[in-house]
């Protein structure tokens, strides 16, 4: 059952991540729940090392999404993906 939670709130996150970011149209599901889980493997542990507590839920679910964000940032510094056109 954890794994299962897991890639679904990998998936919403980097899904929602891609949203913000705006490389939604380049990413598939697969790639959405990879963001997802890496970027909040990122932010929270980004977070630690700033000495920024995370508790609770929604303090989790922020820190993932700004480190699934951070993710696609850095991808798209790197010339993984552009931003898609509005």
């Amino acid at each position: 059952m954890d794994l299962v939670m897991t890639l679904v709130t990998g998936g919403l996150i980097g899904w929602l991540a891609s949203l913000l970011m705006r490389t939604d149209g380049q990413m598939g599901m697969l790639a959405n729940i990879l963001v997802g889980i890496v970027g909040s493997i990122l932010g929270n542990w980004l977070a630690g090392v700033l000495g920024i507590a995370v508790a609770g839920s929604p303090a989790r679910w922020l820190v993932g999404l700004l480190g699934a964000m951070l993710l696609l940032g850095l991808l798209r510094a790197l010339g993984g993906m552009r931003a898609a056109r509005a």
